[in-house]
């Protein structure tokens, strides 16, 4: 048996887009032939010029370009090398078209494998068919490829209007990802200021220049609420324009129709797309070219503590991913304005713990040293008094013996008196002889100035006073010390008690306490000697004048668990210098008018104590206000 040579074998390229036809010729002539297939038109244009076979089989019904147009462009590049129309096309002229086309010969489907390898043997030897009414048939197969060529060109331009519209979305598309790019990069900018900024004022600032440089943003703000929440306050605007409505105090109400007040109600957004539309814009002087305008909350943990309003000069400027991307900030810089009023609270109460434990280390490290100065005084008041009655005593007796005849003198029972005084003078060591020397060589007219009993007596009243000023320091600075005798007490029965014991003029004092003021703890008769003292500085500031007005008020306080007591009046007011001086321990504005410059800080003691707070809010030429907050009964 002679072995073939697969190089000698003829080549037979088939252009084919269906499986089953491609397989049966498969079968049919790769013993015989070297067979190349391809399945669509260019791919079968590129593999006959590369490989140039011997014979191409073509398919006339092929996507993109028929079988004759495969034809008519091999023709020119192969002009020697036979193509047969191979197709189940069997329509009045479709083998005349495929002839003229290009084609040398026309077999039709299905495939007679009887016959098959014959006809494919003679057109490989040479074998040519030729189209009847072959200008005809041109003409027709012409006119196909015009048509055909419009419709490419419809298509063409379709797809590339559609090219050109895709391109535009592309370009949108690719816009929105650079703009949540920079979105994404001002949320991580923000939250980086989050965790390295602590100051909420800077924080504030930074987050809306943030907001208005890197979104390129016409404006924003960040209003937050007063403590009654009646009021959302601008705390941070972007450019001269926040600076000018802070300047102003900007503020809105919250129960109003703004934008912002609409979303601190509702705990939700608010947006407006031309605020031309929107009634409830807040048209400010300083914004007049916002046209769009958004109110995002800032919600902490279910808390609204205000909201962030942005605004743009262009008309429906927002888009879904500048809302999600800004009301994500919104909701992490609500965290980060949480954890700022936190950490003032906490500095606060730092500063509050510090500036009690100043106080109590005062108290202590003094209060052993004003208990023993106590003690040693208590005698004095007593003594300086029973001097006092001495010397009166000493002053009667020689008056009278001045008084009596020089005979009788001697013999009177005060002279024997007299005379013991004067024998007691010797024994202490006063060298009276001395004393008389010197007064003889005084003049007579000075005689009077260092023998005057007024001022003997003058002097005793101020021993007797500077003792008692040091006793009632002994008193204000151990009495918070003293055991607590805690009860449940009702506020309006101190306050009655207080007032009448005062005993300052009809209507200077007036009182008001909320209906339902629950009872406190605590031992009611040191919180009567606080009202006491406040009431008491109360009448001294206001000069005791007949215009002073002092008022004491109770409510329940916001802050849980505590009755909110105020004691204000319409005097000068506490100057700012001042205002912490006040509470330490000797310092007094009262100068010599008998102060001990203890009160407030036995006040600052005993609330303490008790485990409540005190403080004074003072505006100068405003009078002041002293604030108790004093805990409630437990139930």
């Amino acid at each position: 048996m002679t072995e073939i040579d697969p190089k000698k074998l003829p080549k037979i390229l088939y252009i084919e887009d269906s499986e089953e036809s491609l397989m049966l010729v498969r079968r049919l002539l790769e013993r015989d032939y070297i067979l190349l297939e391809a399945d669509n038109p260019i791919d079968g244009i590129d593999l006959a010029i590369n490989t140039r076979p011997n014979l191409i089989l073509l398919d006339i019904n092929l996507p993109d370009l028929s079988g004759r147009e495969v034809a008519t462009r091999l023709k020119n590049s192969l002009p020697n090398t036979p193509m047969v129309a191979l197709t189940a096309d069997v329509t009045a002229g479709a083998r005349e078209r495929a002839l003229v086309a290009g084609c040398i010969g026309f077999m039709t489907k299905p495939i007679d494998i009887d016959t098959f390898q014959n006809e494919i043997e003679e057109y490989l030897n040479g074998k040519q068919e030729f189209a009847k009414e072959a200008d005809h048939h041109r003409k027709e197969y012409q006119q196909e490829l015009v048509e055909h060529l419009e419709k490419k060109v419809h298509q063409l331009t379709k797809m590339a209007e559609q090219n050109k519209f895709l391109d535009q979305q592309n370009k949108h598309v690719i816009a929105d990802m650079q703009r949540h790019q920079r979105l994404l990069k001002a949320a991580a900018t923000v939250g980086h200021n989050i965790t390295s900024i602590l100051d909420l004022d800077e924080l504030l600032q930074t987050t809306v220049d943030i907001i208005c440089k890197e979104y390129e943003f016409y404006y924003s703000g960040i209003f937050l609420l007063d403590k009654n929440k009646e009021w959302a306050i601008l705390q941070a605007g972007y450019g001269e324009a926040g600076t000018s409505l802070i300047e102003s105090n900007y503020r809105l109400a919250v129960d109003g129709d703004s934008m912002i007040g609409i979303a601190v109600r509702n705990h939700k957004g608010e947006f407006s797309a031309d605020v031309a539309d929107n009634e409830n814009h807040s048209n400010s002087p300083f914004l007049q070219e916002t046209r769009s305008e958004m109110a995002l909350p800032l919600i902490a943990k279910g808390d609204i503590l205000g909201a962030l309003t942005v605004q743009s000069e262009k008309v429906n400027a927002f888009s879904s991913a500048d809302i999600d991307a800004l009301q994500s900030m919104a909701d992490q810089l609500a965290i980060a304005i949480r954890n700022a009023h936190l950490l003032q609270d906490l500095d606060s109460a730092n500063q509050e713990i510090l500036r009690a434990k100043t106080f109590e280390a005062i108290a202590t490290a003094t209060g052993e040293a004003i208990h023993w100065v106590g003690n040693k005084a208590a005698p004095i008041p007593g003594s300086a008094k029973r001097i006092n009655e001495d010397l009166l005593n000493f002053l009667a007796i020689f008056k009278s013996l001045l008084d009596l005849p020089p005979s009788k003198r001697d013999g009177h029972p005060f002279a024997e008196v007299a005379r013991a005084t004067f024998e007691t003078a010797s024994i202490i060591e006063a060298d009276l002889p001395a004393k008389i020397d010197t007064l003889k060589s005084m003049p007579v007219s000075q005689i009077p100035l260092v023998v005057d009993i007024e001022s003997t007596l003058e002097d005793l009243g101020i021993i007797k006073q500077s003792a008692e000023t040091i006793l009632n320091i002994k008193e204000d600075l151990i009495g918070p010390g003293r055991l607590s005798q805690n009860e449940a007490f009702d506020i309006p029965m101190i306050f009655s008690a207080t007032i009448a014991g005062m005993g300052l003029p009809a209507g200077v004092i007036t009182s008001t306490y909320s209906d339902a003021l629950p009872q406190v703890w605590g031992d009611k008769i040191q919180v009567g000697r606080v009202l006491i003292n406040l009431i008491k500085n109360a009448w001294e500031a206001v000069d005791k004048s007949k215009d002073a007005k002092i008022h004491i008020s109770a409510r329940r306080a916001d802050e849980t668990g505590f009755v909110r007591i105020e004691v204000s009046d319409n005097g000068p007011g506490i100057p700012p210098e001042i205002m912490e001086k006040i509470w330490v321990s000797f310092f007094t504005t009262k100068g010599d008018r008998g102060g001990t410059g203890l009160g407030l800080s036995a006040c600052m003691e005993i609330v303490s104590q008790g485990g409540g707070k005190i403080w004074v809010e003072s505006e100068p030429g405003k009078g002041a206000t002293f604030i108790i907050l004093l805990s409630v009964e437990k139930s």
